[in-house]
């Protein structure tokens, strides 16, 4: 029994983007192109995982930056908002060393965050170790819960 593979021009197209991308350290171009009719969509170099927690005195932000200095990340609060940015090197390939696959994103990243009303926007406070930074923002005391005692007569 003969098979007949279909032979898609541009799916091929889409992997020289891709490599091409990745040498001059552009943004990926992500995208299925095993159809032509299917959506493409271009997206930031890379954006760092998120987690924003929220207990009874403050919000938590925490952002992984694995092989992120310490240096190359800046923290700012300005108009009711929370930005966080900074920049992942791309390593260099050596002639002692190879590199077979690259899969994680380098390259300036930014996210940026509302301040939500019940929280303090001057009291921020930012600390990094591990490969995570932990951005601690204050609520306001009126904001928070107060216990009340009830006296019995």
């Amino acid at each position: 029994m003969n098979a007949l593979t279909r032979w898609n021009p541009f799916r091929e197209m889409d992997e020289l983007q891709r490599r091409l991308a990745s040498v001059f350290d552009l943004a990926p171009f992500r995208g299925n192109s095993l159809t032509t009719d299917e959506e493409h969509m271009t997206v930031p170099e890379w954006a760092p995982a998120v987690d924003i927690i929220e207990d009874h005195k403050e919000y938590l932000i925490k952002v992984e930056l694995p092989e992120v200095p310490k240096d190359a990340v800046k923290v700012t609060v300005e108009g009711g908002t929370i930005t966080i940015s900074g920049e992942r090197k791309v390593e260099k390939e050596e002639k002692t060393r190879k590199f077979h696959r690259v899969e994680r994103c380098y390259g300036r990243f930014e996210r940026s965050f509302s301040i939500p009303d019940d929280a303090e926007g001057d009291k921020v406070h930012a600390e990094y170790k591990d490969g995570m930074l932990r951005v601690h923002l204050a609520k306001s005391e009126k904001a928070r819960p107060k216990q009340i005692e009830v006296k019995v007569s």
